[in-house]
């Protein structure tokens, strides 16, 4: 009986399940979305709250006093990267000041093709995605000239257009015909019951 045993094993012995915690926090962080089974996302879930936690402790404290530093260096035995580390102090943390506490989201999407597994997605609340930022982003840049479609295969038969595309191709298919048999391969069928 499993009374009073928190946590999954995951099926890796607890150096590696923790090496593992580790490193999706890491990413999770750095890109602020991640796809991954719900049983680690959901043991991932209280690992990076815990860490944001610590984090948005250190910006309430009085500036000058030590609990700056003692969080840093408390996120800093979980989060090996450096980066990682400033942006949650520098940009994670301050965005969830207010926040009490769930700081990530787990939304399913289904199931692997592979081994059936239920997939995940972890991500921070607050980075959503939108799908309609690369037309935001590209709004605020001079718009490009659309091209017209093949204009790029016009161009490389030399600018003559669709009329002289047109007798190239026919061109093409005249010179195929004219050898007869040379793309047909004729194999026989195997008899049935040999080998």
């Amino acid at each position: 009986m499993r009374h009073r045993v928190a946590h999954r094993k995951l099926g890796r012995v607890t150096e590696h399940r923790i090496a593992m915690l580790r490193n999706q926090a890491m990413d999770l962080l750095r890109n602020e979305r991640l796809e991954t089974t719900v049983a680690k996302a959901k043991e991932l879930q209280p690992f990076v709250e815990r860490l944001i936690t610590v984090a948005k402790r250190s910006i309430v404290s009085p500036t000058g006093a030590q609990h700056a530093v003692i969080a840093r260096r408390t996120v800093a035995r979980d989060i090996t990267d450096r980066e990682v580390v400033s942006k949650l102090f520098e940009s994670l943390a301050p965005r969830y000041t207010e926040r009490a506490g769930g700081y990530t989201r787990v939304l399913r999407l289904g199931y692997r093709r592979g081994d059936s597994a239920e997939l995940a997605q972890i991500e921070l609340v607050g980075s959503e995605y939108n799908p309609n930022a690369e037309v935001e982003k590209g709004s605020d840049e001079s718009p490009k000239p659309k091209k017209k479609l093949g204009t790029r295969i016009r161009e490389a038969l030399g600018g003559g257009g669709r009329k002289k595309a047109d007798e190239d191709s026919a061109r093409r298919v005249k010179a195929d015909s004219s050898v007869k048999g040379a793309g047909k391969k004729v194999t026989t069928p195997r008899k049935a019951g040999g080998a």
